[in-house]
């Protein structure tokens, strides 16, 4: 047996159809309300994928970047979390390690959910300027989803590296697709 050499990542062909080319929203509750939408299409299409979505915006275009749907499952790889997908395909977009390097535009991650310890590790990393996010850590453990250890000093730390943290907006639209999600007994992981 040869060791692997590569992982192929991609997005379901349904988000041509739900995100056309070119996507420019301005606000962060739209922004949001795209995500969400993203999330609860991947809990609804063929084939289903976990209750989450992200998206990465240019801060001063509004601008959309990338977008990432949870595909753990469909993938068959832990760490394709909605918001490692959308941090990955914005990087391989933009061409860069790192968004906050000398000529990258500042950019927002928008999630669905609070992230989990690794996606949160990677939302630091990534160097996003700011984090926006819908339903909570709680909603997404009462499902039985393992958040890790992520708590107020977490996102301290975030603000204390510059990075503004806007959390529970449209928390009630993010909670109905986690809700939806648990109603049709689909896998949690």
């Amino acid at each position: 047996m040869s060791l692997p050499l590569e992982v192929q990542l991609s997005l379901p062909s349904w988000v041509r159809d739900v995100i056309p080319a070119g996507v420019r929203t301005r606000g962060t509750e739209s922004k949001m309300a795209l995500v969400v939408r993203l999330a609860a299409e991947n809990v609804e299409r063929e084939p289903g994928g976990g209750p989450f979505g992200a998206a990465v915006f240019k801060m001063d275009t509004g601008d959309l970047v990338s977008v990432g749907v949870n595909s753990v499952v469909r993938l068959r790889n832990s760490v394709f979390h909605a918001e490692i997908v959308a941090l990955l395909l914005a990087h391989r977009e933009l061409g860069v390690h790192k968004f906050g390097v000398d000529g990258a535009p500042a950019l927002e991650l928008i999630t669905s959910c609070e992230p989990c310890a690794m996606c949160l590790g990677a939302t630091m990393w990534s160097g996003v300027s700011r984090l926006v996010c819908g339903a909570t850590k709680a909603d997404a453990q009462a499902l039985g989803f393992d958040e890790g250890p992520v708590n107020d000093a977490s996102y301290a730390h975030l603000r204390d590296r510059g990075m503004e943290i806007i959390r529970g907006v449209l928390r009630d639209d993010a909670v109905a697709v986690l809700k939806r999600y648990q109603a049709l007994g689909r896998p949690v992981y």
